[in-house]
């Protein structure tokens, strides 16, 4: 069965042609702008010799030009591949040669860590500079090309390339196990049965007079399925951030009457605690959702008290498009759930052998559906480890489910920290630390956190005879990874971390900022 997750702008062209499909601050893009500047974009990949099935990354904001390249990759039958705009050198390079990607796609403001990375990564060739408008500068290179200069001579007519539905759209990176993330293949298929769920099955209807905000960075699943890919699909309009700011999304909201937004919990904190919140007219605000990170209840209820309408917490992970449940608006909203599955999507708790679990026990989230990845790119013994028994993916995650049905989240299997929304993998700025000379042991866990959930603590023992401060770490590690996973809080000690019998230390005894 062909299907091509770019038509989801390609059908809404057809009734919205005329309409903002972008706006961003004043400027303006229309759907037949997008339809036509995507189109350009299809031409110059495969005028580059870009074959069905190839990657392309990204390494763009949250930017008109990331929608014209998203859906331009696709068009011309590409793998889109998102990456975090806070990578540094390596990890740019770690992700471009993981994904294969031939072609980047890069912004230039954050070319001091792109260009190095895409020059180390073999597998890369293509380098194509987004500037500002009127702006052609770039470094030189024949391998480096202006994406202004690209775009004025490229047709704006394209014939769509014809994918399977389960063909590999996306590449979403996600940590894992080994400290190192691996890229979850999601297929036309999974993205499109995502997108149809959370505009036609949480009891809201979306129309094309919806306006939502994005102020979730679009390389990510939430921002990329649960905001943009949903607004286009209904022909919508998107406003869009580069940067949370809530001073900004206030303003944002008031001047585009945003009826929609979703965010991460910390956005919440701040948008209800900020003393001007009071100055602006948000009536517009008819529907929002809450994923990422479990949301405290003081915070849904102090929202429902403000706006008279509920947050809807949802539950999903890169691995499964990411949406598998959702709080709905045609049953009443447990505070502290994350609702019940969407359509097509099953949930179970299991045990240690497998085994389904009666409501109110505790066990291992199971998922299985639609959504479901197709796996880790590469990773064959990756997959097997998460996606066994019969379809389901095992997520790492304790929870349990009551008796109508509803999920709650308890804790996770792994030792992954949420902060603000982002998944950071402990081993991996343990590992980091460990590169330090002064570093004789440590352990990263994550710690509560009333603005971002939690927050990122390191525990470290010093080499005899050996001297580092707590600053001069945290800025070993800041200079050298991106900024939302480097620990604000390291603690140094001359004796020995805590260990079991086996040696394995116990990071129970550690999530403590006392």
């Amino acid at each position: 069965m062909s299907l091509n997750m770019a038509m989801l702008l390609t059908e809404s062209v057809r009734n919205n042609a005329t309409r903002n499909a972008i706006l961003f601050d004043a400027f303006k893009m229309s759907y037949a702008e997008l339809h036509g500047a995507s189109n350009k974009i299809a031409n110059i990949l495969t005028g580059m010799g870009l074959e069905q099935g190839q990657k392309v990354a990204l390494l763009l904001p949250n930017i008109p030009q990331f929608l014209v390249c998203y859906y331009g990759i696709l068009k011309a039958g590409g793998v889109v591949v998102p990456l975090n705009v806070l990578f540094k050198t390596n990890e740019v390079a770690y992700h471009l040669e993981d994904s294969e990607s031939i072609a980047l796609f890069v912004w230039e403001s954050f070319l001091g860590e792109a260009l190095p990375g895409f020059r180390q990564a073999e597998t890369c060739h293509k380098l194509i500079v987004v500037n500002a408008p009127g702006n052609t500068a770039k470094p030189e290179g024949n391998d480096i090309y202006s994406f202004n200069e690209l775009m004025a001579s490229a047709s704006p007519s394209f014939d769509i390339v014809q994918t399977n539905s389960d063909d590999t759209a996306i590449i979403l990176y996600t940590s894992g196990t080994t400290g190192k993330p691996k890229g979850a293949e999601l297929s036309h298929f999974n993205i499109f049965m995502n997108v149809r769920s959370i505009t036609h099955e949480l009891g809201i209807t979306w129309s094309n007079e919806d306006v939502g905000l994005a102020a979730l960075p679009l390389f990510h699943s939430f921002g990329q399925t649960c905001v943009m890919n949903s607004i286009i699909s209904v022909g919508g309009t998107l406003s869009l951030m580069p940067r949370f700011d809530p001073v900004k999304a206030f303003e944002i909201i008031e001047r585009d009457r945003v009826t929609i937004f979703s965010g991460v919990p910390t956005m919440y904190f701040y948008l209800l605690n900020h003393p001007d919140r009071k100055k602006h007219d948000l009536t517009s605000l008819r529907m929002c959702s809450s994923g990422g990170a479990a949301i405290p209840v003081e915070i849904l209820n102090y929202w429902k008290r403000e706006f008279n309408f509920d947050i809807l917490e949802g539950y999903g992970l890169s691995e499964t498009s990411p949406v598998a449940s959702f709080n709905v608006t045609f049953k009443e909203p447990k505070a502290g759930s994350v609702g019940i599955p969407i359509w097509g999507v099953e949930m179970a708790i299991m045990n240690e052998k497998g085994e389904k679990l009666p409501p109110e026990e505790i066990g291992e989230i199971a998922i299985r559906g639609h959504n479901v990845m197709k796996g880790y790119y590469r990773k064959p013994e990756a997959t097997a480890e998460c996606i066994r028994g019969n379809g389901w993916f095992y997520t790492g995650d304790i929870g349990k489910v009551d008796k109508d049905g509803y999920f709650f989240i308890v804790d996770r299997v792994k030792d992954m920290i949420i902060r603000g929304g982002f998944n950071v993998y402990p081993r991996e700025i343990e590992e980091l630390l460990y590169s330090h000379p002064a570093v004789a042991e440590c352990a990263v866990v994550g710690v509560p956190d009333v603005v971002h959930g939690e927050e990122i603590k390191a525990v470290v023992v010093l080499k005899d005879n050996a001297s580092a401060s707590e600053d001069e770490l945290r800025e070993y590690c800041r200079e050298r990874i991106a900024a939302y996973k480097y620990p604000r809080y390291i603690e140094v000690r001359r004796e020995q971390l805590p260990k079991n019998a086996t040696g394995k230390i116990l990071k129970r005894e550690l999530r403590t900022l006392d």
